[in-house]
């Protein structure tokens, strides 16, 4: 399937509903208002109501129907929360934009039971959530879906033990994904993002500034994305090629992810809530 790179072509190879996982602020908020603005209408999810509906107002706006749900995408129930509000509604693209490092802390001083929602937050959710909207894409040789992953996912770091692992395996799980799904029509794309001046990495209190980092602008982030549907398995976000090729070296793996921690010891240098991503 060839990718619909004019926003007015976004509704009616990916509409007419798209669900907008983590659709509340930053990177999702673009999202949600890029396809509004294609005519595409939302169902969008996210734990904090608050922003939530900001963003709601600002798609409906825009003249498109949009339904809203808050909740935890961890919570056990919170696959058959969002499909109770979307089994009336014909679904053509998934958009995954909710894995976050929930759990940024060393190994051995973590919380299992916390590592574990990380797990399920990057994991176990979004795969429950691809096979459910996948299938109807599939069944109509139509849809897409959109994985965001992090450069975290190409490289050991500290406090990233986990964060780190499931980003790697989101990527195996978007590449085998599209394979399967490359001629059913079904457009499936893992958009790889590094550094991204979201408002949550501005609370964190990143160091945007630290060397070996290319800070991403969210509107340019979600633009990308939306024009990779097509261009899957795995798209890198501008600015940020060079890095993945680095951290893809099979050789002196040692060096390469020592160097890579202090970077990212620098860029979380003054860090004030260390339970919040610091890779994407």
């Amino acid at each position: 399937m060839t990718a619909a790179t004019d926003p007015g072509q976004l509704r009616e190879r990916y509409g007419p509903w798209a669900v907008v996982a983590g659709g509340s602020e930053g990177v999702g908020r673009e999202f949600a208002t890029q396809l509004a603005d294609a005519g595409v209408h939302l169902v969008l999810l996210a734990r904090k109501p608050e922003p939530l509906e900001e963003t709601a107002a600002m798609c409906r706006e825009r003249g498109v129907d949009v339904r809203t749900i808050a909740m935890d995408l961890t919570a056990p129930d919170a696959v058959a929360q969002l499909t109770a509000v979307t089994d009336d509604l014909e679904v053509g693209l998934l958009i995954y934009n909710a894995g976050a490092n929930t759990h940024s802390a060393e190994f051995l001083d973590g919380d299992l039971e916390a590592f574990g929602q990380v797990i399920t937050l990057n994991i176990t959710t979004q795969m429950a959530l691809v096979q459910h909207y996948g299938r109807p894409m599939r069944d109509r040789g139509r849809g897409g879906i959109l994985l965001i992953g992090s450069m975290a996912g190409y490289m050991g770091s500290t406090r990233h033990s986990v964060y780190g692992g499931v980003k790697a395996f989101g990527r195996i799980f978007a590449e085998s994904v599209w394979v399967e799904l490359r001629k059913q029509g079904v457009d499936v794309v893992e958009l790889v993002l590094g550094v991204t001046r979201t408002p949550a990495m501005e609370r964190v209190g990143l160091n945007f500034d630290a060397p070996g980092f290319h800070a991403s602008d969210p509107a340019d982030v979600a633009r990308q994305g939306l024009a990779s549907l097509g261009h899957g398995p795995v798209v890198i976000a501008e600015g940020n090629e060079e890095g993945a090729r680095i951290r893809s070296a099979v050789d002196e793996r040692a060096k390469l992810v020592a160097g890579a921690d202090r970077r990212m010891r620098q860029l979380m240098e003054g860090s004030t809530q260390h339970g919040a991503e610091a890779s994407k």
